[in-house]
């Protein structure tokens, strides 16, 4: 045996990483036979290399199944690859390859980075998002959604580059220009593909309440993302140009129904219908028309959010507030969005800080209709602020004087009465548009014919699989559409000619749901069994970065309820508990190669080990806080194997011959009990801290305390001492396993252990050397010693004082007289000082 840690890392890993393998200790039965916990980590995207914040991630689920494993849980713990997407097709482009190519050499490389680490994944599960195997059921859900109305096509303004004729991603758009041809990004409309998500967003916002395994933050996120908002829509009559009642109305939605009188003006989305009253020969829709191309071509990568500078333009319109009758001129702004609401707003600039914005830019009247309670006395002239709160309403006709609820609630019910003003509950969740005009991705599953529409591929002919001949040149819309035998085929309903849906699926779908295939991954017959889909959900821990709070963890519940409603699983939420890991950082910044401040996991590997790469993600910061990055602190926790390794090693097959202690040994030897004691307390520690608290850098802490304790003890050790170390060694092998488990299993079998550490129970802790040790403690009555306390050295005040008020040796002296003061040296002294 190597008698130096640095020279047997190496191969002490390949030896256990090889024995895991052989003995296939990490797979998972199909169907758990007993209490059973199902471990993920976010599937990586095979860029080709891993980085330090996907070790951290995977060390954490890995330390988490492990733990769980001995803990007697059945374990599932599967890896696969999130595969699909736009840089495997950049990379065809940049160097002349096929995506697929570049992929598979990506997964070989990076599912060798994984497994030189360690990790405890059941490799018999992989799968990969860009096999026919897989995506074939991407294409089965969409047909499944289609059927039910959840999928549909419509007509929606997207990010467009002309130079390229491509649809871009918000993401691909760098300060309103393309990122591949720095042309100017317009907005155009397409048809696209959507999933219905607001079909579930009440029941998405609504469960939030109940999902306490998350993280808070990311369930307020959540929240915000789906904005449920709660309020009024409001028909305001449309005017024609003499001032009389179209028999139209425009539908604006409120949540502040309680300040309608003090609406000076209306503001509706660039494209609301109403605009098409506009003539097209008038100098109204000239102005307009220049207004939509100035706001097309602005920074698009803020579509959808509040623009930095709120622009709008009169259009000429008037319509009647049906509370008082007065006229208000309708304005159309880049500030209101179409797809929010009914697309069209009241303004009240006195009591909505956009709208005084707005209206102090353009002259508009600016009204005071809240004031608060008590009412305070009126701003002379404009406002000087908006005033957003609830208040007491004041200049509002019939309803001034009443309080901001009890006005909204007076005033619905009028407005229902009347017949232009109902309840509403509004989302600000938009429907999930799939349609990327990519290449590297799921086939949509449809066919169009001129006679029979748009037509659903046969389920029988699923998968369209991607053609493997595709020209990739990054421009000219989707690559599909050139591939002539792809393209054409025949209609499924009157067999005649018909042309493929030539758009892609976002690559969030692929991720949607992938966590149900882990558990049915070669089924060929359904996306999985539900049998075995309700054996082994809920995931009880999911690890990934909070990143993904308000897309991927979005679908993924959206994809679980739509799944729930098909018949294949039995629960409303996919995940129990989620743990959102920090960054890692160096210097005080997240790593990344355009900063030249990322840390290879390979050369840490190959300098350090794979058990002190590990070690050091998981003791240097709380889990779900950010990691900086500090190769002082790496040598440190090689230094600490190093340790283990030197106190144990080198007399293991002596001390693998001693015989554990009894559970009484050692009590009768103050140093032996001291090192029980460390043992037990250090268990019933790691345990708590993992288990009850998912904390990880403190069992490590622990664990080096312990090691400290057993170096002391070991200096004066000789051969009656040796059952006090194995004690102390076979234990701490059994905990270094989540944290170090190449070590853990080298020590394990040096000292005696029989079989696989990491098939062995987890520890349990000893009653009697759990407890803290016992010491006489002197009872001083009056500064005259009375008596002896026997108890632990952390005993407070109070109770020891009540302790040696109940000793006959010391009450006989407390008889009578009152006790003026105690004086107590915690654990050494207490005297009590009578009147």
């Amino acid at each position: 045996m190597q008698t130096e840690y640095r020279d047997a890392f190496d191969d002490i890993e390949r030896k256990w990483q090889e024995r895991w393998k052989v003995d296939r200790v990490f797979e998972a039965p199909r169907l758990p036979s007993g209490r059973r916990f199902y471990c993920l980590e976010m599937l990586p995207y095979p860029s080709g290399r891993l980085h330090m914040g996907h070790v951290r991630n995977y060390s954490i689920g890995d330390a988490v199944a492990r733990f769980q494993g001995m803990r007697g849980r059945q374990v599932l713990h599967p890896m696969g690859w999130d595969s699909f997407g736009l840089p495997a097709e950049n990379a065809a482009i940049k160097h002349g390859t096929h995506p697929a190519q570049w992929t598979n050499e990506n997964i070989v490389a990076m599912g060798a980075q994984l497994r030189r680490l360690g990790l405890s994944y059941d490799w018999t599960r992989e799968i990969a998002a860009h096999r026919p195997d897989y995506y074939r059921w991407n294409q089965w859900f969409f047909l499944k959604m289609f059927e039910r109305g959840l999928a549909y096509r419509s007509r929606r303004f997207v990010n467009w580059c002309g130079s390229c004729q491509t649809v871009l991603a918000n993401e691909q758009v760098e300060n309103g220009r393309c990122w591949r041809c720095d042309s100017i990004v317009g907005r155009t409309e397409l048809d696209q593909w959507f999933f219905k998500i607001t079909a579930y967003a009440s029941e998405l916002d609504s469960e939030l309440d109940s999902m306490t395994g998350w993280p808070e933050r990311v369930r307020v996120m959540q929240r915000n993302w789906i904005g449920k908002s709660e309020g009024a829509a409001i028909r305001f009559p449309i005017l024609d140009g003499e001032g009389r009642p179209t028999g139209d109305a425009l539908e604006v939605f409120t949540t502040r129904l309680d300040t309608i009188f003090g609406a000076t003006f209306c503001v509706v989305a660039a494209r609301h219908p109403i605009l098409g009253r506009i003539p097209s020969d008038s100098g109204s829709r000239r102005r307009l028309d220049e207004f939509l191309r100035r706001i097309d071509a602005r920074d698009v990568t803020r579509a959808g959010m509040e623009p930095e500078e709120k622009e709008g333009i009169d259009t000429g319109l008037r319509v009647r507030n049906p509370y008082n009758g007065e006229v208000l001129p309708v304005w159309t702004a880049n500030f209101v969005l179409m797809e929010y609401g009914t697309g069209a707003i009241m303004a009240v600039p006195a009591h909505d800080e956009r709208d005084f914005e707005f209206a102090r830019k353009y002259g508009l009247p600016i009204r005071t209709v809240i004031a608060p309670a008590p009412p305070a006395l009126p701003e002379v002239g404009s406002p000087s602020a908006a005033m957003i709160g609830d208040g007491v309403l004041v200049a509002s006709g019939p309803y001034t004087g009443q309080d901001s609820a009890t006005a909204r609630q007076s005033m619905l019910g009028d407005g229902e009465k009347e017949g232009f003003a109902r309840a509403m509950v509004q989302y600000r969740l938009l429907d999930w548009g799939i349609s990327r005009q990519r290449y590297w991705g799921t086939p949509i599953p449809m066919i169009y014919c001129k006679r029979c529409g748009v037509v659903p591929v046969p389920e029988k002919d699923l998968p369209v699989v991607l053609p493997e001949d595709v020209p990739l040149t990054g421009v000219g819309g989707s690559p599909l559409a050139r591939v002539t035998s792809f393209v054409e085929t025949r209609c499924p309903v009157c067999g005649g000619p018909g042309r493929r849906e030539t758009d892609t699926m976002d690559t969030f779908v692929d991720s949607s749901w992938y966590f149900y295939r882990y558990c049915d991954p070669r089924n060929d017959r359904s996306p999985f069994d539900p049998e075995v889909a309700r054996a082994w959900f809920p995931i009880d821990l999911y690890v990934g970065g909070i990143t993904h709070a308000t897309l991927h963890l979005i679908y993924c519940r959206f994809f679980t309820k739509v799944l729930r409603d098909l018949g294949l699983v039995a629960l409303d939420e996919p995940v129990k508990n989620l743990l959102c890991q920090g960054m890692v950082l160096k210097g005080g910044t997240a790593m990344s190669k355009s900063k030249g401040n990322t840390v290879d996991p390979d050369d840490m590997v190959q300098r350090y080990g794979a058990d002190t790469t590990r070690l050091f993600t998981l003791f240097a910061a709380p889990p779900e806080k950010d990691l900086e990055w500090n190769e002082k602190g790496v040598e440190g926790c090689f230094r600490f194997l190093e340790r283990v390794w030197r106190l144990f090693m080198p007399r293991a097959s002596e001390i693998a011959r001693a015989p554990l202690p009894a559970e009484e040994d050692g009590a009768d030897q103050a140093r032996r009990a001291r090192l029980r004691r460390r043992v037990h307390q250090t268990i019933e520690r790691v345990t708590t801290d993992i288990e009850r608290r998912l904390h990880l850098n403190t069992p490590v802490a622990a664990l080096m305390e312990l090691l400290n304790e057993a170096q002391d003890f070991s200096r004066d050790a000789d051969g009656a001492d040796l059952p006090y170390l194995k004690e102390v060694g076979l234990n701490l092998a059994l905990l270094l396993q989540p944290f170090a488990p190449h070590v853990s299993e080298e020590l394990w079998t040096s000292l005696g252990g029989q079989g696989n550490a990491v098939r062995q129970a987890w520890p349990a802790p000893l009653a009697r050397w759990r407890r803290e040790e016992q010491v006489e403690i002197p009872v001083q009555v009056n500064g005259r010693l009375r008596g002896h306390l026997l108890a632990a050295p952390s005993i407070s005040e109070a109770e020891a004082l009540s302790q040696a008020q109940g000793d006959a040796r010391v009450a006989v002296h407390l008889r009578g007289r009152p006790i003026r003061k105690t004086i107590y040296l915690p654990g050494k002294l207490l005297n009590i000082v009578l009147g």
